[in-house]
């Protein structure tokens, strides 16, 4: 989204806010998650704005709380693994629980766009956008309404500012030049682990669930080739 040049990039505002107490977005200092929502939806209507983040308990009140935010935002959720995140989750963070694997509070956000009447049938599968990258990138623009930019697909390796505070959890996409699966191999998984075993059997229900919902990407591989 970066590389496109045609969009206002947030990169995890409301992490930054839980972790921080204030994040930038545009060429605007928030303090809290409301004054956050109250600009996306008042103030950027002559803008194209993307927002990625993930759903920790700390702020996702205040989102579930805001139905303007649920019903006028055009969302989608990215899914992966549960075993996976679990796994290298742990790897980064040992210190991580039940509630840091964010599988559940995305079906809880689904859910609650649904409730609120809006579109929530966008669910990417990282799997499909590490195999084909080019397929799954044109699926999610036809489905958000977002012309497909081919060339946005590749990029000059390196760290980007808004991911500084984060840089141990960026690693491998500040070395890299577009999408591609890293095979990594942790001393902790679910197979010799129970605690992380554990957690990825909670959440696996709910990454199922979403999984079932995925983009059919096959229609779109026409632009892996493109």
């Amino acid at each position: 989204m970066v590389e496109r040049g045609d969009m206002t990039a947030l990169h995890e505002p409301f992490c930054k806010l839980r972790d921080f107490g204030e994040t930038d977005a545009g060429t605007r200092t928030f303090y809290s998650p409301q004054t956050l929502l109250d600009w996306l939806l008042d103030e950027t209507h002559d803008m194209r704005v993307f927002l990625k983040d993930h759903p920790p308990t700390y702020y996702l009140p205040d989102v579930l709380a805001d139905r303007r935010f649920l019903a006028e935002v055009r969302h989608a959720f990215i899914i992966r693994r549960p075993e996976e995140i679990t796994a290298s989750s742990y790897a980064l963070s040992p210190r991580i629980n039940i509630n840091s694997i964010g599988l559940e509070k995305l079906w809880e956000v689904q859910d609650a766009v649904r409730e609120a009447g809006a579109d929530a049938s966008v669910v990417i599968d990282s799997d499909d956008l590490v195999t084909r990258p080019a397929a799954t990138v044109a699926a999610y623009c036809a489905a958000v309404g977002l012309p497909f930019i081919p060339r946005a697909l590749s990029w000059q390796p390196g760290e980007l500012p808004e991911w500084r505070e984060y840089a141990r959890w960026h690693v491998d996409a500040s070395a890299s030049s577009g999408f591609e699966r890293h095979e990594h191999v942790y001393p902790h998984t679910v197979e010799n682990t129970p605690e992380l075993a554990r957690i990825a059997a909670h959440h696996r229900p709910f990454y199922e669930r979403l999984y079932a919902q995925r983009l059919d990407v096959t229609p779109w591989e026409y632009a892996e080739s493109s």
